[in-house]
Order: structure tokens, then C-alpha cells, then sequence
């Protein structure tokens, strides 16, 4: 049978997106193995499932690369936005998630013409509990140096839900890459602190309103960008002092985003704004559990964010 997507990008960070009738239509997982491998046109980072709700615009799924299945993720959500927005002909829709029902909404364009989106991220947790994440006596780790991790790195632990830990650095971490290849390795592997893996985030504050976050996602690896793991940084670079403005400009591999962050006495808001770009439409072929690529039609408006990435190049690279 002959299945249609579409292959979307949130800051880099790229997906498939497919309309499905209901949660067990085909096996997902299986699908996602096989779209998002390097050999089908590049890869991608996910399938995104866009699902009918009872208490929301639509529900999205997204199922990792591996096959795992993340509870959210930022990027995605601003491409099912704009997805599940121009289909209802509308600016603000609410989309269900495994934890949340979030609101989301059609905004100017953060550079140029690129279509933009502002997603909320939400529940918000520093229980360590929430990720899960074991650490000796403690309930939380706020800004804290775990030996085992590192002699001169502060972590926080952080859910946005899915399980975070952010470590603010310096050029030198940055500009190298092992330290925190080898760290979330060993964290995403069997190890007696994060038993389900974990995101790993490393932050280098630039200015009073600007961070570059480069992150290791769980079941993917390093990726262009992940949209909770940009809004965590962006909160934690917040409340440690790094950052003085409510709106942060996020760099990253992949391009930029802004987060707002807004301290509501007891609790945070925050919202992930950033493109949510077409790549272009896929037919393929689904036989006996196997996708076989049949017609694509590429979008033109890559063009437009191509001019975005050099823009965040000639910016990050005066700080970098």
C-alpha cells in the first residue's frame, strides 16, 4: 500500500510526519527504523505521529530514530504545529502529548520568511525522580559538579519532561567535543545513574540574552538541535544568572531558536519559538513491514533557511 509524508525540520533537527487514523495503524517503530536510517534519503531524527485527539486539536507521537519513543520534543512540536494549524486554517491549536496538552501558535518569522512557530514546553521538574536519575542523597542537583561526571562542569538535572542534564561550559568544551560524546555514552549505556538514559546538554553563555547549547540526544546521538533541551538550557543559564533577559537567542549546530522564560513566583513558563520548515513530500511503498521510496517533491524552502545557517555561522563564530 502506498503511504504519503512529509519530511519536516525544526532547527536542523529533521523528521517524518505522517497522519495516522489511530495509535496502532502500522508498526511505528518498525516504520521509524527504517525512514530514519542514513540510506533513506539522508535519515532523519524521527517520525512524527500526528494522531486524532479527545482533548486537543490533534495528539503527536514521536518515535526516535532507534525506536524509542520520546514523551516530547520541542522541534517536533513547532512542525506539527504548523502542520495540524494550516490544516484547521487557524494560528493557536492546543496539541496533546504524553504528559501535556500544549498550547501552540503561528508567530512572525524569526528570520526572514521562515515560517515560525511558538510551541510551550511543559511540566517543568527538577525531582531527580522525574527523569528518573539516581545521585547520593539528593533529591534534586541544581548547578552542582558530580565527580563522576566532571572535576569543573556544574549539571543540573532537568525534566521539560523529557530528562535532561545541563552542564553551563566554557570554549574549551566546545570547541572539543570527546568530554561530552563519552559522558552521555556512558549515561545512554547501563550505568547506575540515569537507568532510562538521558539527554546531555553543554551551554557556553555568550551574552546577557544569548547561549549556544550543542546536545547528545538519547536514542540519537548528537543532533543539530533539540528544542526542550535548548528551553532547559535557556531556564537554567536563566536562574544561575548567566542570562538577564526573558527572551534568549539559542544558537546551535543547527541554527537558532529563542526561548522565553517567565518566573511565575513558585513555577516557570516556557515557550520554545523557531521555524518549522518543509523539506518536502514522500510517497513510499509499505509491503510486509518494509517502506520502499516511490515519488518525492522537494519543497523550496530550504533555500530560505540555508540563508538562516549562514547567518547563525557568521554569528556564532565571532563568539566561538
Amino acid at each position: 500500500m502506498s503511504i504519503q509524508l512529509t519530511k519536516v525540520h525544526g532547527s536542523g533537527n529533521t523528521f517524518y510526519l505522517y497522519e495516522a487514523l489511530y495509535d496502532e495503524q502500522f508498526n511505528f517503530v518498525n516504520i521509524a527504523k527504517q525512514l530514519c536510517h542514513h540510506s533513506n534519503d539522508g535519515g532523519a531524527d524521527g517520525l512524527l505521529i500526528v494522531l486524532p485527539s479527545s482533548v486537543a486539536d490533534a495528539k503527536m507521537r514521536v518515535i526516535n530514530a532507534d525506536g524509542s519513543e520520546a514523551s516530547m520534543c520541542g522541534n517536533g512540536l513547532r512542525c506539527v504545529a504548523r502542520y495540524v494549524c494550516e490544516k484547521l486554517n487557524v494560528d493557536e491549536a492546543v496539541i496533546e502529548t504524553m504528559h501535556a496538552c500544549l498550547k501552540v501558535k503561528r508567530e512572525a518569522s524569526i528570520f526572514e520568511q521562515l515560517p515560525t512557530y511558538s510551541v510551550e514546553i511543559s511540566p517543568i521538574s527538577f525531582e531527580l525522580v522525574s527523569l528518573p536519575m539516581k545521585v547520593e542523597n539528593r533529591q534534586q542537583l541544581r548547578h552542582e559538579i558530580i565527580p563522576a561526571f566532571s572535576m569543573d562542569i556544574p549539571f543540573t538535572a532537568i525534566s521539560v519532561p523529557n530528562p535532561h542534564l545541563i552542564g553551563i561550559v566554557d570554549h574549551k568544551y566546545m570547541e572539543n567535543t570527546l568530554h561530552q560524546e563519552q559522558l552521555a555514552a556512558y549515561l545512554n549505556s547501563e550505568n547506575e545513574y540515569c537507568p532510562d538514559g538521558v539527554n546531555v546538554s553543554y551551554v557556553q553563555p555568550l551574552s546577557p540574552d544569548e547561549i549556544f547549547v550543542r546536545t547528545f540526544e538519547r536514542g540519537v546521538g548528537f543532533t543539530n538541535a533539540c528544542g526542550t533541551a535548548m528551553t532547559a538550557s535557556a531556564l537554567i543559564a536563566s536562574i544561575e544568572g548567566f542570562i538577564t533577559n526573558s527572551k534568549v537567542t539559542v544558537y546551535n549546530p543547527g541554527g537558532f531558536v529563542q526561548c522565553e522564560v517567565k518566573n511565575c513566583g513558585d513555577s516557570w513558563e516556557l515557550a520554545l519559538i523557531g521555524n518549522a520548515t518543509v523539506l518536502g513530500d514522500y510517497e513510499y511503498d509499505l509491503q510486509d513491514e518494509k517502506i520502499q521510496l516511490v515519488h518525492f517533491q522537494l519543497a523550496e524552502e530550504q533555500i530560505q533557511y540555508e540563508k538562516c545557517k549562514l547567518f547563525v555561522k557568521d554569528k556564532i563564530e565571532s563568539f566561538l
